[in-house]
């Protein structure tokens, strides 16, 4: 294991880089309507950050590295931590193997399943489908998925988990429609809430409910509008143009034997199972690196309009109190005092995954785990790092 430190040369470069390669991509099969692109763009330049000095540096460095040392190298971590200030990286470090029997360790190009910060992306390329006028936020489901039941939902619901859908898995599992050796689609979820006359959890938009059922039907929606399948939309979308050459869409066929594996906490690897070829609301595998990338094109107003954002990165849901909420892609922290933390979370099988979004304080976590451990969860409290929310770095003297 190493600690990658200073590296904003060669972070510059990779971006500058990586924008050339998309560049000549051809297009020429795609509708010209399509979604702007931005190939040619240097994101790491477009967004404007302060420089920090070397004292500021080695501040953030320091509490990093002993939260590293406590949570992860402490508990068997296996996986890779990332966390910028500004745009630049000040801690990256990766451990534990990406296949155990091969010996293969991770790497900073390892991609790594990122289970739910998969539905950060998805939301992305549907806010630059509204954005290109392709569709419209409120626009109801039914109208570009026929066979859609219910026809009060509009994709603003999708986005923001107001539709009531129950999750697609209990449904499957309810209905006795499971079959573990034969993976069910997109389309054969959409045909079984079709057919089978499946109930809303509530009523649509009258409260939240967090449901991967949700951002399943979107991608449904980017490959109906895109006319392409979702791994190919999403590459030509987003992947290609902020310059993700490690990441894609998972798919089951043509994948299963190739990416990194995951494995529960006693280390025993995790079998594919019936719902390994579902993407949109998971599926995506990605690194550190290429999410600090989207990371900092997000800042962008090129890459989605600052209006857009502000209607995305809003809270929806009000009718418990609380402070936490949902917007459009994105979970958010929401606070009496008015400050607002944005980040997105994620499981599936033995992967636990960890993305903060600190526009306030312009700060990035991304904390990514191939074999189970709920401590990599503790990596969203680095948030605490800037004193701005409740939230305080952990150590193991807070925790004893």
């Amino acid at each position: 294991m190493r600690i990658i430190g200073v590296l904003a040369a060669s972070f510059l470069l990779t971006f500058a880089s990586c924008g050339k390669e998309a560049d000549k991509q051809t297009t020429n099969a795609v509708d010209p309507n399509a979604p702007p692109r931005f190939d040619s763009i240097d994101w790491s330049s477009e967004t404007k950050h302060p420089v920090l000095t070397a004292q500021e540096i080695e501040k953030y460095r320091g509490v990093v590295s002993k939260f590293y040392k406590d949570f992860w190298q402490g508990t068997n971590v296996s996986g890779g931590l990332l966390v910028a200030k500004n745009g630049k990286i000040i801690f990256e470090q990766y451990s534990g193997l990406a296949d155990v029997e091969k010996k293969t360790p991770i790497t900073s190009e390892t991609p790594i399943h990122i289970a739910s910060i998969s539905k950060v992306f998805t939301g992305l390329a549907i806010l630059k489908l509204v954005e290109s006028n392709k569709i419209q936020l409120d626009q109801k489901v039914n109208t570009i998925l026929p066979t859609f039941p219910y026809p009060e939902t509009t994709i603003r619901h999708l986005l923001n988990h107001r539709s009531g859908l129950p999750n697609y898995a209990n449904v499957l599992w309810e209905m006795k429609l499971e079959d573990r050796n034969n993976p069910v689609t997109n389309e054969q979820v959409l045909d079984v809430f079709a057919t089978h006359k499946v109930g809303l959890v509530r009523n649509v938009n009258t409260g939240f409910f967090y449901s991967n059922t949700n951002y399943l039907m979107l991608a449904l929606i980017i490959e109906k509008i895109q006319k392409m399948p979702y791994p190919q939309a999403m590459k030509y979308m987003i992947f290609d143009p902020v310059g993700l050459e490690n990441t894609f869409v998972f798919e089951y066929d043509k994948h299963n034997d190739k990416v990194s594996s995951s494995y529960g906490y006693a280390g025993t690897k995790w079998a594919w199972d019936h719902l390994d070829k579902t993407y949109g609301d998971k599926n995506i595998y990605s690194t550190p690196r290429d999410i600090l990338k989207l990371d900092q094109a997000m800042y962008s107003d090129k890459f989605i309009s600052k209006a857009l954002k502000d209607e995305a990165y809003k809270g929806y849901s009000y009718e418990s109190k609380g402070y936490k909420n949902y917007g459009l892609g994105m979970r958010l922290l929401e606070y009496e005092n008015g400050e607002k933390l944005m980040y997105h979370n994620g499981w599936w099988h033995g992967n636990n995954t960890v993305f903060v979004h600190d526009v306030k304080n312009n700060f990035t976590v991304v904390a990514l785990g191939n074999r189970q451990n709920k401590a990599i969860y503790s990596a969203f409290r680095l948030a605490g790092i800037h004193d701005t929310y409740p939230i305080k770095v952990p150590s193991k003297d807070s925790i004893r």
